[in-house]
């Protein structure tokens, strides 16, 4: 399966869900690479790095990959690999666009606010240009870094802005991910937030992320 993280807004979270897909996909099936396609922030090539230093098992191992020729690129990893985690930055580059047309399944976080909602209409018109040539793909949007507390309705409020502005393809994952200092430690330790341990909260929505992307690809 080949997976890219990616959107239209920075900062939302993409590594840190593209990194712990990666470990996850690893403990299950033993046979992924990660594929840091960020050409001005290699967080995912840095992190697999700091992970070796601590040896950290099991081992992710990792490439970065940029410019016109990632999908060629992509399409070569796959004869060596059975899954394959794609880490695109936060606009619209070649490096998404080359990455959309191999994918399988794509996944991007937006926190539930109204600057991130904006930028949902354009990524979808992206990915309608995209499925004219790759049809099978599967585009998820999911909230992250949303509020702990139960009385702020940021979610609420964004879905129901998801719902009605009717998106044709894109489609609003069920999972959502909370802000929590783990996701925090795990990135200065190498670690995914269920190898870190010490939140179990946060292991879940993680793991049920997880599934929800696996259900799709």
């Amino acid at each position: 399966m080949i997976i890219l993280v990616g959107g239209e807004k920075g900062g939302t979270g993409k590594t840190t869900f593209a990194v712990n897909f990666a470990v996850m996909r690893q403990i299950e099936r033993g046979d992924v690479i990660l594929v840091d396609a960020e050409p001005t922030q290699p967080n995912a090539s840095n992190w697999c790095v700091l992970r070796d230093s601590n040896e950290v098992t099991p081992r992710i191992p990792s490439v970065q990959k940029l410019g016109k020729n990632l999908r060629s690129d992509i399409m070569a990893l796959k004869k060596k690999y059975e899954d394959i985690v794609i880490d695109t930055g936060g606009q619209d580059t070649v490096e998404l666009r080359a990455g959309l047309l191999v994918a399988d399944v794509a996944i991007s976080p937006l926190r539930p606010s109204q600057f991130d909602l904006w930028t949902i209409a354009k990524l979808d018109r992206l990915v309608g240009e995209v499925k004219q040539i790759n049809e099978g793909l599967k585009f998820l949007v999911f909230f992250n870094q949303a509020s702990t507390n139960p009385q702020v309705t940021e979610v609420e409020d964004a879905r129901k802005y998801f719902q009605e502005a009717g998106f044709e393809h894109i489609q609003l994952a069920d999972s959502i991910i909370c802000e929590r200092i783990a996701f925090r430690k795990m990135a200065n330790s190498g670690n995914s937030v269920t190898e870190l341990g010490i939140d179990k909260k946060a292991e879940s929505e993680m793991n049920s992320l997880y599934q929800e992307a696996i259900r799709h690809g």
